[in-house]
């Protein structure tokens, strides 16, 4: 099977869509499939298909870089035309989502949600429903990654869900640094960062050994025991997270799933995480949840695992556990079954269409 995978953001800039939809193209090579990536951008992975220039624009609470280009959708049609499966991700998303889920003369279509969109963004959803509606009825299967990117987008279509995968493999479990407590992310208001910097001193005080290692973000900071790493390689990333005992992220919103968690939990981090409902979700009883923005929740949760070794252990061990169920390849698989699903749909539309009969 041949997949077009569509992406709507700048394919050459981090970003949690940009990383999943690159990634899945490799399992699905690895499970013997062609996979071609589609998206804005000047620059991006080996093979991709890249739209051109972007803009960036601000939405829940951070940048965003999208094509502001309004013909796109000729090159989505060229790049996707002999697909067997076009999978459109964020398939509202202006302008790159909207031209590919409307594109005609493609094969069958499947849309994924990711986002956690602000209030004005469902609140727009559910007044211009109708139109919303008019350009899933393009897509022939959709998709979101958590129930809290399926909640934005009821009424609208009815997606099963796919979560976000992750090479579980490429992580490792161990040896830990005593102490020793991570962050992980961009240093976007949303992410939390300041948060976790306020609790510190606190946590500090009471335990004087521990060390934060901030990575993905980068400040400078009159205390000796954070470690600002910017951003890293992937594999800077990796070893930063096998040698944390904990990792706290203590975002304050706009999260869909939390794929951080994901990649902290198969390094054998136990997690302390601000109790959004992705978050929930992912960590499915794993880990400490705090309140929002509580930097006096996160200072006691932090203080708690890392004082006590029975309690932090039993944490790691549920969470790499619990890591196991967004393996890549089985994403993937997940995936596969989806576009056949469509394929199968988009057979029986084409018959309707013609006045013909479906496939017995």
């Amino acid at each position: 099977m041949k997949v077009a995978l569509v992406c709507p953001y700048d394919l050459g800039a981090p970003g949690g869509v940009q990383d999943q939809v690159i990634r899945l193209a490799g399992w699905l090579e690895d499970l013997g499939h062609e996979a071609v990536v589609i998206g804005p951008g000047e620059d991006g992975p080996p093979g991709a298909v890249l739209l051109g220039a972007t803009k960036e624009f601000t939405s829940n609470r951070a940048s965003t870089p999208i094509s502001v280009t309004p013909k796109v959708g000729a090159a989505i049609r060229e790049a996707g035309e002999d697909a067997d499966v076009v999978h459109i991700h964020e398939p509202l998303m202006p302008t790159v989502g909207l031209a590919a889920a409307r594109a005609k003369g493609l094969g069958p279509k499947v849309g994924t949600f990711h986002a956690d969109p602000p209030r004005w963004v469902r609140r727009g959803y559910r007044i211009g429903g109708r139109l919303a509606r008019r350009v899933t009825r393009h897509l022939d299967a959709t998709t979101a990654t958590s129930p809290v990117s399926r909640s934005a987008v009821a009424g609208i279509t009815d997606p099963v869900i796919v979560p976000n995968g992750v090479e579980i493999a490429a992580y490792d479990d161990g040896p830990k640094v005593a102490g020793r407590v991570m962050f992980l992310g961009r240093d976007d208001e949303r992410k939390g960062l300041d948060v976790l910097l306020a609790a510190w001193p606190a946590v500090k005080q009471r335990i004087p050994a521990a060390t934060l290692s901030v990575v993905g973000a980068e400040r400078v900071v009159d205390d000796a025991s954070i470690t600002f790493h910017g951003r890293t390689s992937d594999e800077a990333k990796r070893a930063e997270l096998a040698a944390a005992q904990v990792f706290c992220a203590p975002n304050l919103g706009g999260e869909s799933f939390g794929i951080i968690l994901v990649e902290a939990m198969a390094s054998g981090c136990a997690i302390v995480a601000s109790a959004l409902p992705a978050f929930t979700h992912v960590t499915a009883g794993t880990a400490e949840l705090t309140a929002v923005g509580d930097a006096h929740g996160i200072e006691e949760a932090i203080v708690a695992l890392l004082r006590d070794d029975d309690r932090r252990e039993v944490r790691r061990r549920a969470g790499h556990v619990r890591a196991q169920d967004f393996e890549g390849r089985t994403v993937a698989s997940r995936f596969l079954t989806v576009y056949e699903t469509a394929i199968d749909r988009h057979v029986m539309r084409d018959n309707r269409g013609s006045g013909g009969l479906p496939p017995s």
